[in-house]
């Protein structure tokens, strides 16, 4: 399958619509109280998991095909590749209260320089940064429904962008950080902080 000039294998599709649907129920999940809402407030969990599919599926999404889009830009072989074992994991941990979001990667070949490595890590976390900022205007001026699920889109998206930045193993911060750590700090703290604020409701900055 292609979309412009971007391809797409039969099992990356496969892997992509799997890690999609899991993050969802993660995210609802851990939005809507952990394993006690399944057994109390199953409502609750039903409500928030549309929601969460179209929140957390189009940060989840658009965070891979940055990766993706930008490594082809510096001539790069790229595909995305779901981790089934992060996935059980994501799942669990919501059912727990707590989140770990690590659902795969988009893995690449070919010649590239640090820096090049470094800014197609980075692209993910941006992107989800966007996708937080263009739902925050509509979380005020629409309410209701319509507000509370832009409310969840910002929230999502500012936790995936500190969560990928955080400097350790495969995560896009320690990429970030091996390339530069002047770049690490100019684009994890703001993501840090974004994060903090969307899980406890206030901001460093």
């Amino acid at each position: 399958m292609r979309v412009g000039n971007i391809r797409f294998g039969t099992r990356e599709l496969l892997d992509i619509a799997i890690a999609w649907a899991a993050l969802s129920v993660a995210f609802a999940l851990f939005f809507g109280g952990g394993g006690r809402a399944i057994m109390y407030q199953p409502d609750v969990l039903l409500g928030l998991l549309p929601a969460s599919l179209v929140t957390a599926g189009l940060g989840f999404l658009l965070h891979e095909m940055a990766h993706k889009v930008t490594a082809i830009k510096f001539g790069q072989v790229a595909e995305f590749r779901a981790d089934y074992g992060m996935l059980f994991l994501a799942v669990a941990g919501a059912l727990a209260g707590f989140l770990f979001a690590a659902p795969g990667a988009v893995y690449h070949r070919g010649q590239a320089t640090l820096r090049e490595h470094g800014l197609i890590a980075v692209a993910g976390p941006l992107t989800n940064v966007a996708l937080g900022l263009l739902f925050f205007p509509l979380e005020l001026l629409l309410g209701g429904m319509l507000g509370d699920v832009a409310g969840l889109g910002v929230r999502i998206n500012f936790l995936l962008a500190g969560f990928n930045m955080i400097p350790f193993g495969p995560l896009d911060g320690n990429t970030v950080k091996k390339w530069s750590f002047a770049a690490f700090l100019g684009f994890g703290l703001p993501c840090f902080a974004l994060a903090a604020w969307a899980l406890f409701g206030f901001s460093f900055i």
